[in-house]
């Protein structure tokens, strides 16, 4: 135990859970200028105690490193809560199209409203022409619904119309624009093509700020000290430095710049990456991120996949070409990650079915083969399907997979893979125990708000140790010999995600010269269920050894 004199606060008579091999557990600890200057018993702790020292005293409490969110639109979150139109994801059609009727009437012509979520399941109460039912609610306003992935967008007429949406438009490389029997538009968007909709109905700087207050507070309720941002563009880099400046980021952050996503048809420049890592970074703010996107979801058949798609979903499974259905072309993708690696970014790359996670592992090995100085940890994001015969290798080129969104047990977006997927293929969904015992680097992260109604990581910890919906609400498993142990789970949920951050020196463990960031629970994880982990409240998160909350 390293030992310092007086130190500015101790906390005694605890159940501390270090999350560090050397020691595991303890019984308090020592706080200096905001970082773990000892750990160790009662009696050592006490007897660092100096004249100006803070004496807190857990009563017996479960005490454990701060937690971190991998993968998470903290602002868009942000800004669904407080801004938009949210329906909840059990709403029906009827109930998302009262809800926007209403909106519409407090808001003046011209106004934007976005909202939703919807889903696949809607598509038959949309009718022919979805547009057409916005057009009755709300003709005049700019309206912009997504979907529970946020990769396909509804919209009325006039926003539609704005957008270039028309009989004669183009189509848009790497998008979908759903259209009638007359070739003219319905509504719908999917991936690239929802880009200028987008644009039509981009978040203020205001809302962003509020955005950033709100999911903070939350953020530090559910026990996060540390988070990534898996998509930024230069007003979300804004949005978290601006925070971070007025002292509002009461956590570690990461932001991933974006190269290419479903936003946009053309990639960032490099040069331009470097000026926003350069311009953004912060105290909290780390930058040297970028994301890039290999595929889409199941739910619009955008997802890549080696096998095809059901033909019973609708999907033409005759002409699958697993190599037509990526977001980039296999040498094209080789060089993107090779580049971002040599400029020193840190690569997150969205891969949802199991062809685009191999692509994206091609990727990596290309790289590692041609930078083979370097060492950076590149990310393949989401890791819904993997291939058995790619699971070796996520160890051996010192990949990270990252496991979100929680569907990891049943939920809605499990519904609607199971009908494009079959349930077959679906029970293969998120392969966490043969990972781990592969010896892959797993981080989690919800994705919220994308297919998943909330941040909450505790839910997302017992359906990761059950495989089940630990609120009863949807029964069954999901892949329920892919479950793990809780000793397994929680690394993925500290360690490992602070390791994702850069930061594995400074956080994710209780350990001397570490930052102070931990939370106090009533009760040990280890004495609860999983549908009681599920409920777990957090009484106190402390970050940088300040409490932000409780």
């Amino acid at each position: 135990m390293k030992k310092r004199q007086s130190p500015d606060a101790v906390w005694v008579n605890g159940k501390v859970e270090t999350l560090e091999s050397r020691l595991p557990s303890a019984d308090a600890f020592a706080v200096s200028d905001g970082r773990f200057s000892a750990v160790g018993s009662d009696a050592e702790i006490v007897n660092l105690i100096g004249p100006e020292t803070k004496r807190y005293d857990l009563h017996g409490r479960y005490v454990m490193p701060g937690l971190v969110e991998s993968h998470t639109h903290a602002l868009k979150g942000g800004c669904r809560d407080l801004i938009d139109v949210f329906v909840g994801y059990s709403a029906t059609f009827k109930e998302l199209l009262d809800a926007v009727k209403e909106r519409a009437k407090s808001l003046p012509p011209g106004s934007i409203i976005k909202g939703g979520p919807w889903r696949l399941d809607m598509r038959s109460d949309m009718g022919p022409c979805p547009r057409q039912m916005l057009d009755a609610i709300a003709p005049d306003h700019i309206v912009v619904l997504r979907d529970i992935s946020l990769h396909c967008t509804l919209s009325n007429t006039r926003t539609m119309e704005m957008a270039g949406f028309t009989r004669e438009c183009p189509e848009i490389p790497g998008g979908v624009i759903e259209r009638d029997s007359s070739g003219v538009p319905t509504g719908i968007l999917a991936e690239s093509a929802c880009g200028p909709v987008r644009q039509l109905s981009e978040y203020s700087a205001e809302d962003l700020a509020k955005a950033a207050e709100y999911f903070v507070n939350y953020f530090n309720r559910l026990g996060y000290t540390a988070f990534k941002e898996p998509m930024a563009f230069e007003a979300e880099l804004a949005a978290y430095h601006f925070a971070d400046k007025r002292g509002a980021l009461t956590l570690h952050s990461a932001a991933h710049i974006v190269r290419s996503s479903p936003y946009s048809q053309h990639p960032v420049d490099y040069e331009e990456m470097e000026r926003l890592r350069n311009e953004y970074a912060s105290e909290n703010l780390r930058t040297s991120f970028a994301k890039v996107f290999l595929d889409g979801v199941p739910a619009a058949f955008t997802a890549s996949f080696i096998d095809p798609y059901l033909d019973s979903a609708g999907y033409d499974a005759a002409s699958h070409d697993p190599a037509a259905t990526l977001s980039l072309p296999q040498d094209e993708l080789n060089e993107t990650i090779g580049e971002l690696d040599r400029r020193g970014f840190v690569a997150k790359m969205h891969a949802a079915g199991d062809n685009a996670v191999r692509a994206g592992l091609n990727a990596i090995e290309f790289t590692r083969n041609r930078n083979s100085n370097n060492d950076l940890r590149h990310e393949i994001a989401h890791c819904t399907y993997v291939h058995p015969e790619d699971i070796q290798r996520f160890k051996i080129l010192n990949a990270v997979a990252e496991q979100s969104p929680m569907n990891w047990f049943p939920c809605v977006p499990i519904q609607t893979q199971n009908k494009v997927l079959g349930e077959k293929r679906t029970d293969r969904c998120h392969p966490i125990g043969d990972l781990l015992k592969a010896g892959a680097n797993l981080t989690f992260a919800t994705d919220w708000p994308a297919a998943a109604p909330d941040a909450n990581p505790w839910k997302g910890l017992a359906g990761m140790i059950s495989r089940r919906d630990p609120t009863g609400q949807n029964p069954g498993t999901v892949g329920a010999d892919q479950a793990i142990s809780l000793r397994e789970a929680l690394p993925i949920f500290t360690r490992n995600g602070a390791r994702s951050l850069g930061m594995e020196a400074e956080t994710g463990s209780i350990s001397a010269d570490k930052w102070a960031d931990f939370i106090v629970l009533e009760h040990s994880l280890h004495k609860l269920s999983p549908e009681e982990i599920g409920a777990t409240n957090v009484q106190q998160t402390f970050w940088k050894g300040n409490r932000v909350w409780g």
